[in-house]
């Protein structure tokens, strides 16, 4: 896709990455319209001046047409732990749902796709950092859904065409103006530390702490969601007919649940009580990125790392929120 400005058809730009995707696309100059469901974004997260449609991502033949240069395809379901219990749901609304997609895409001539992928698709590798390379050996319905995604993009290249990149994430954080992670309910590792700090909840629950790892709680490497952002831009003027690019986007450096929990404490000044739960089914050890592939395909660099920084932002934005 070429620089100009097009117009852009975002899935799931009522979340916390779509939201933050549709908003730096709007000032890059695209015309964009996000299609959501509101099953597990919210309407006033939508940016001024974007289109929005409610609606299923598996509706999008009735939103496309060829005026459109390209989609953003973010809407999923991205709960772990509830995809193991009810993993009907992440079939029928990551994998079907991709499948719709590139049916109204192929039907209306839109030929250019960002996917929203993610380092679940790894299940739990033996070595770090994740390369594009590695097995994908998904340990959960989640990353198994969203890899069948992955590989019917792929197809899609193939035989007809379609210049796709796919972006595995790693674990997004941060926030950008008035666009911050917020889930019904709450699950999410930051966000639910700062509710601790907000009084909104009492103490803050660390699921497993005999994992493999230095500290024995999970390890993860976040990256900021503006940079997360800033990769779809690129992503988009990167794209090729016939080609499946897929990259991932990390910063390379792993953080346990518990130096994440000592950053929460030292941002907020609140102590931040935490107390030790059982291991959360579907949860690998650790995860951690190469993002070569995205620096040399791409030229991304995350301008924002650090994960104080991260956390900082985040917690700017729960306390607006929570205000």
């Amino acid at each position: 896709m070429s620089d100009t400005a097009g117009r852009i058809l975002v899935t799931g730009g009522a979340g916390f990455i779509g939201s933050v995707v549709t908003a730096r696309l709007l000032e890059s100059g695209h015309d964009v319209t996000v299609l959501d469901d509101l099953s597990t974004g919210f309407r006033d997260a939508v940016p001024d001046g974007a289109k929005f449609v409610e609606g299923r991502v598996h509706e999008a033949g009735r939103v496309l047409d060829a005026s459109y240069s390209a989609v953003v395809h973010l809407a999923a379901f991205a709960e772990v732990g509830e995809s193991v219990h009810a993993p009907e749901r992440y079939w029928w609304n990551n994998t079907l749902g991709t499948f719709a997609l590139l049916e109204a895409m192929r039907r209306t001539g839109v030929r250019v796709l960002v996917f929203s992928s993610t380092c679940a698709v790894y299940g739990e590798p033996r070595g770090m950092p994740i390369t594009e390379e590695t097995p994908t050996l998904p340990i959960n319905p989640y990353g198994s859904s969203k890899l069948a995604a992955d590989r019917m993009i792929g197809d899609e290249c193939v035989a007809h065409g379609l210049a796709a990149v796919s972006l595995r994430y790693f674990n997004v954080a941060g926030s950008y103006g008035e666009h911050g992670e917020r889930h019904r309910p709450e699950s999410h590792v930051i966000p639910l530390m700062l509710q601790v700090a907000l009084g909104r909840r009492g103490t803050m629950s660390v699921y497993g702490n005999d994992y493999p790892t230095d500290d024995g709680t999970c390890v993860r490497d976040y990256v900021h969601v503006v940079d997360i952002a800033q990769a779809h831009h690129r992503a988009l003027r990167a794209a090729s007919a016939g080609r499946h690019l897929v990259c991932n986007l990390g910063s390379g450096t792993g953080h346990s649940v518990r130096q994440v929990l000592e950053a929460a404490r030292d941002v907020t000044g609140h102590p931040i009580p935490s107390r030790d739960e059982p291991r959360r089914e579907g949860d690998p050890a650790v995860l951690v990125a190469s993002a070569d592939r995205a620096r040399r395909e791409l030229g991304w660099d995350p301008e924002r790392p650090g994960l104080r920084r991260m956390v900082r932002d985040a917690w700017d934005f729960a306390r607006s929120h929570h205000a």
